[in-house]
């Protein structure tokens, strides 16, 4: 991928048996993807997992804005910590 600024793209997915689409940037399509092979299971295994700590939340954003927290969270910036090079955004308390 050449530059991360490109519009979201629609995606369809199946998530506990129901088809769905999300609306995510091509690079938070690729981080998601690339999380799901470094877990071994698929990405609508992965966006479900996403989803129902999503649901579980006091305060639950939509499906596309929890899976690019999830990404932020789990996969950049403790890449960040370990020596990787994005910064972590200082998050509310």
């Amino acid at each position: 991928m050449t530059t991360p600024y490109h519009p979201p793209v629609k995606y369809s997915l199946r998530i506990e048996g129901h088809r769905t689409s999300v609306s995510l940037e091509p690079y938070f399509w690729e981080l998601l993807r690339q999380a799901a092979a470094r877990r071994g299971i698929a990405v609508n295994t992965l966006v479900a997992s996403i989803d129902a700590d999503r649901i579980r939340s006091s305060t639950p954003p939509g499906l596309a804005g929890a899976i690019r927290l999830w990404l932020v969270t789990h996969e950049l910036v403790p890449s960040y910590e370990k020596g990787g090079g994005i910064a972590p955004a200082t998050l509310p308390e």
